[in-house]
């Protein structure tokens, strides 16, 4: 049997993260961190540093199946999640090694664009710079490496799909 991912399941560890921070027992923060530690994997297994859009995992490894990278922001949102849940200073330390990758390959002068093959270090960029990576990605990670724990925490306040927070309201009145 063999297991494929494409880069936007690894949601499932910020996720259930999170769930562990509402209240969920602790299986659902050990389960996000394994998700985590095999997320951050598909980044450290290829030469450039930057995780491939879809992979198969198999025996011998991981193969790369589209070997690009656009820059998405999924990875450092659970990243983020998990070190805000956990104040493990691993996961922060994952995110810089991703951001550091982000520098290497990533960067041109313009700013930063997706990249056609993660498994070449001289990969050719593709001139195309996704609204998620500044909307997303790059909050993501301002927010990782903010030691104020009170900027936008997690019990005042949700984020949407788009990495937008808004506010948890403790009362509904006078809002209809």
């Amino acid at each position: 049997k063999q297991w494929y991912q494409r880069r936007v399941a690894i949601t499932a560890g910020g996720t259930l993260a999170l769930g562990h921070f509402y209240g969920l027992p602790k299986w659902h923060l050990d389960l996000a961190e394994e998700i985590m530690q095999s997320c951050y994997y598909l980044y450290t297994t290829q030469p450039t540093g930057l995780a491939a859009e879809f992979v198969r995992f198999r025996p011998e490894g991981v193969e790369a199946l589209s070997s690009e990278n656009h820059l998405r922001p999924e990875t450092v949102e659970s990243l983020f999640v998990l070190w805000r849940v956990t104040g493990n200073e691993k996961y922060r330390d994952m995110a810089w090694n991703i951001f550091q990758a982000f520098e290497r390959v990533s960067r041109n002068c313009n700013g930063y664009t997706a990249v056609y093959d993660v498994r070449d270090v001289h990969t050719v960029t593709l001139d195309v710079t996704e609204s998620f990576f500044l909307a997303e990605t790059l909050k993501y990670l301002y927010l990782l490496f903010e030691d104020d724990v009170d900027v936008l925490s997690f019990d005042k306040w949700v984020f949407n799909t788009e990495a937008h927070p808004l506010p948890i309201f403790d009362d509904f009145q006078g809002w209809y």
